[in-house]
């Protein structure tokens, strides 16, 4: 008995879960807003060092923040209290300081 209502509770659950129809997301004729990510700035040299000086400095240790998400006074300290934390010097923050000013 007891392997009977095991063998028609699997059946119904194979007949249901293969039954059941999936509906799509119906879309919606709202447009989806496009944010600026980064500013299209070629870069010179030294703006590439800094992009490659923040890509590699920065991220060994955290995410990477969009330029854009920081104003430039705020980027001040946060640039240098991570200079200490990733032991660049002078020229290296300038280089990274640089970048992130260009791309604001």
């Amino acid at each position: 008995m007891k392997s009977k209502n095991l063998i028609l509770a699997a059946v119904v659950l194979l007949v249901v879960s293969c039954g059941t129809q999936k509906t799509a997301s119906v879309a919606t004729t709202e447009p989806v807003p496009v944010y600026e990510t980064t500013k299209a700035v070629a870069l010179t040299p030294e703006l590439a060092e800094g992009k490659n000086l923040y890509e590699n400095s920065c991220a060994r240790c955290h995410k990477l923040y969009e330029a854009n998400k920081f104003t430039q006074e705020e980027w001040k300290p946060i640039l240098t209290r991570m200079q200490k934390k990733a032991k660049l010097d002078d020229t290296q923050m300038v280089s990274i300081s640089n970048y992130i000013n260009s791309q604001l």
